[in-house]
Formats: structure tokens, sequence, C-alpha cells
């Protein structure tokens, strides 16, 4: 935005400085007028032995000590003014530093403005973690996209070469590379599909009703009952109704994958998996925790990073697409609900989901109406 250049603020303070310092010299001097001089009598009284000035005699000699005196405070007023605005307006110089560095681009600068707190360091402060959000904001969004080119690009580049052996080999099986090609293609869709889900979700352009978490939690381990059975699982639910108020598809898009996570990252024989619900006056809490391996505080910290698909990242016949808590990391914040993450002390898993109850969610509604 193009503006006409005006006084610097600096400027108008030390002239502020100067007029309010003006006018204070010259209401004193009314005051010594008003308050003093018009009780001397106006000619002089001069006798034998004394002589009293009249008040003609003290205004004629005290004017021009006046007048010398206000141009002293004047000059002294906008010297010191324009020195006092300097060092006051001097974090402020490097908050406009700092905030032209980010706008070019340098998000990793910091303005670490020193001294106690007042106003100049609270606003350095909330300027450096601004920029500190953003700059994991930014670092996030990149890993992101690197990511998902990168996983885009391994189905793309399998299609590619299945296709150019088809076509340089005529007698090659072609229903093998039909079915490979399906599978490919499959995976493709399904990560489309969960970027898609991801950016919806983000944006949060979905429709609300009441929700049960109890039996969502009941329809995603019945859903996916038959791959526990197959990889040797058990699931168990238990727990009470809690109701929130959320998009049905997306809450069972949550909970399947929570529940897909804890089937496919689980032991190799005789793993388990447990869903509980419980409501409180607040809160909406699903848990679901899986036995499995030994779950490291830096890898925890790591498992809600998209397409991060536990130690090695190692993919199987169920392996997913790398999405499933990230996902559910988004779906949980466009609801207002929290997600925690704990390693289980024998191994596994737990994630707990809390999301508003369905009339603590209506209430806070109706307020922010």
């Amino acid at each position: 935005m193009t503006r006409q250049r005006g006084l610097s603020v600096r400027l108008k303070l030390a002239l502020s400085y100067a007029a309010f310092l003006m006018i204070a010299g010259a209401l004193l001097l009314a005051v010594v007028y008003a308050f003093l001089l018009r009780y001397v009598p106006a000619e002089a009284m001069a006798s034998e032995w004394t002589f009293f000035p009249g008040r003609t005699d003290l205004v004629r000699a005290f004017v021009p000590a006046a007048a010398w005196a206000l141009l002293f405070l004047l000059f002294f007023a906008l010297v010191g003014g324009w020195f006092l605005a300097g060092r006051m307006l001097a974090p402020l110089s490097r908050i406009t530093v700092a905030t032209r560095a980010a706008a070019a681009g340098s998000l990793s600068h910091r303005i670490r403005l020193t001294g106690k707190s007042d106003e100049f360091t609270e606003l350095a402060d909330s300027f450096d973690a601004m920029l500190a959000q953003l700059e994991a904001h930014v670092a996030q969004q990149q890993r992101f996209a690197a990511n998902a080119s990168h996983e885009l690009r391994t189905p793309l580049a399998i299609s590619q070469t299945l296709l150019d052996v088809a076509r340089k080999d005529p007698d090659h099986d072609h229903d093998e590379v039909l079915g490979r090609l399906h599978s490919v293609n499959a995976r493709a869709i399904e990560l489309t599909e969960a970027l898609l889900v991801l950016s919806r979700t983000e944006h949060g352009t979905f429709a609300t009703e009441r929700v049960d978490l109890s039996l969502v939690a009941e329809e995603a381990a019945e859903t996916l009952l038959p791959l526990a059975e197959k990889r040797g699982v058990a699931i168990d639910t238990a727990g009470e109704a809690a109701t929130t108020i959320g998009s049905p598809a997306l809450i069972s898009l949550l909970t399947t994958n929570l529940l897909h996570n804890a089937i496919v990252h689980n032991l190799s024989h005789g793993g388990s998996v447990l869903l509980t619900t419980n409501s409180k006056a607040d809160a909406a809490t699903l848990v679901v925790e899986n036995t499995g391996s030994q779950i490291s505080e830096a890898l925890l910290a790591t498992l809600t990073e998209p397409f991060q698909r536990g130690e090695q990242r190692a993919r199987s016949d169920h392996a997913g697409v790398g999405l499933g808590l990230a996902i559910v990391k988004s779906v949980v914040k466009a609801h207002g609900g929290t997600m925690q993450l704990a390693a289980r002390d024998g191994g596994g898993l737990r994630v707990t989901v809390r999301l508003p109850a369905a009339g603590q969610r209506g209430a806070s509604r109706r307020e922010s109406a």
C-alpha cells in the first residue's frame, strides 16, 4: 500500500514534548502574574529611605528574562524530546526490521528484546512466538509437500515401469500386469482421497450432527474384524455412551483410522486392541490402546506427522498411506477437541481423543453467537 510521506513518529513526539513544556511554562508565568504581580501597586513607591518598584517596573524587568527562559526551554525540549523519543522508539525499530525480514521470507529472524516487561517487550515476545509458529508451520508444509510428491511419484513410477515391460514384451502375462497396475492405482487413489480428506478437515467444510462415539467404535470394530482376525489381533470394546456434535463421516473415519493403525502396528501373534468410551459434562472421550513393540519418545513425537509409518516407515499389505494419524489429528482439531498419544508400559500405543460433549459444544456455540 502506497502512503504519502508524513512526519516521523520521533519528530511528532519531540514536538509534542516541546509543546507540552512550552504550555507548562506559559501557565507557570500566568500563575505568577495572576497570584503575585496583581497584588503589587501599579506605580513605584519611593521615600527618603526606601524604594518599592511598581508592577510596571517588575513586568518590564521580568518579561525579557522570561522570554529568554522560554526560548531556552523550547530548545531544551526539542533536543531532549528528540533524544527521549529515539530511546523510547528504539525497540519499535527492531520490531520493524524483524517484520521486514519476515516479509522477505526470513522466518528464522528473532527480535529477542531484552529488558523488563512493558508494552514493547510484550509485543516483541508475541511477534517472536508468531514467527516461531510460522516457521514451524512452513517447515511442516514443506515436508508435507515433499512427502506427498514422493508418495504420489512412487505409484506413478511403478505404473510406468509395468507399462514399459508390457510394451517391450508382448508375450508377458498381461493379467499379472493388469493386477499389479490395479493394485498400484488403488493405492494412488487411496492416497489422493486421504489428501482430500485432510484438506477438507483443515478447512472445516462439513455438516455436523449428534454422534455417539460408542456406536461409532462398535461399527469400526465390526468393519475391521476380518483384518484383525487375519492378523491374529483381538478387538474389545467397552464403555458408555459418549455423545458429541460433529460430522458422522469424519468421526467414523477418525475411529476407523485409529483402530486400523492399532491392528496393523501390533504384535505378530496374540495382539489385542481395546476401545473404550466415556462421557463427562464437558467432553466425550474415545481411548484406543493396543499391544505392540516399545515406542520411544522421539518416535512418539513424530507419529502424527504426515506419511509417518512407524519405526522404519515399512510397507506391508495394510501399511496404509501414512496419513492415518495425521487425518485423525486434523479431524480432532476441526471438531475443537484434543488428542494425546502415550506409549504403554508393556509396549504399544494409547491414543486418547477428547471431543466437546454435545451439550458443551452447543452452549459454546450459543455464547459465540
